[in-house]
């Protein structure tokens, strides 16, 4: 289905100058700065469509998306697992931690540390002391710092291709690239939040799965 801002309003712009609306239109090479400029406004109709969703809906799809983990992972004994703690709508996997750390999982939470700098993990208990992190979001306060061998990292879109679009911080692309061990990521959303492309550019790193309240997608290829 196409998009209702797709649609044509008034005089098409003639083929001459489609490539200044969109240089994958014309099969051209994407311009990172109209593609931030793009995702910029997806970005702001996919996290006010998902805020839009009731909070009972959204906790019927984490408990879905709680399923296909458990499926995905497995038994996470032994294992370090980053997630999240929720934020403007996104699924609250706090429970599915919680459950994860009482198998045996070392469970983290990403904490930023410094702007444009990688993530670091900071181990997270239920009851360990929390303080307010970048955009207010809570984060361990004292946790020991870790390495993740799975990286649950939310999404704002994505695509078939496995790619997340995020906030715009460029935080998991960085921390991803910088990691001596890569870890299995895992990208979680709401099947709302799946639109045709990212428009991937050189920096982003494809998820290995994405998992949302109807199932998991795999990476091609």
């Amino acid at each position: 289905m196409s998009d209702p801002d797709d649609e044509p309003r008034g005089y098409a712009s003639p083929a001459c100058s489609m490539h200044e609306l969109d240089p994958a239109y014309m099969g051209l090479p994407a311009d990172p700065s109209q593609v931030m400029s793009w995702r910029k406004l997806e970005r702001a109709r996919l996290i006010e469509a998902r805020m839009a969703v009731p909070a009972s809906v959204r906790a019927g799809h984490a408990a879905a998306i709680g399923r296909a983990l458990d499926a995905e992972i497995g038994d996470p004994a032994g294992r370090t697992i980053s997630l999240f703690w929720p934020f403007r709508g996104e699924p609250d996997l706090r429970f599915w931690m919680e459950a994860a750390s009482a198998k045996g999982a070392v469970c983290a939470l990403p904490v930023v540390v410094e702007k444009r700098a990688p993530l670091q993990f900071r181990a997270w208990r239920q009851g360990d002391r929390m303080e307010r992190g970048i955009w207010n979001i809570l984060v361990p306060a004292d946790g020991a710092e870790v390495v993740p061998d799975i990286v649950i990292a939310p999404l704002v879109g994505f695509d078939a291709a496995c790619f997340r679009l995020g906030y715009g911080g460029g935080y998991f692309d960085r921390t991803l690239a910088r990691l001596n061990r890569a870890p299995k990521v895992i990208g979680v959303g709401y099947e709302l939040q799946r639109i045709e492309t990212i428009r991937p550019l050189d920096h982003d790193i494809p998820m290995d799965v994405i998992v949302t309240e109807l199932g998991t997608a795999m990476r091609r290829g």
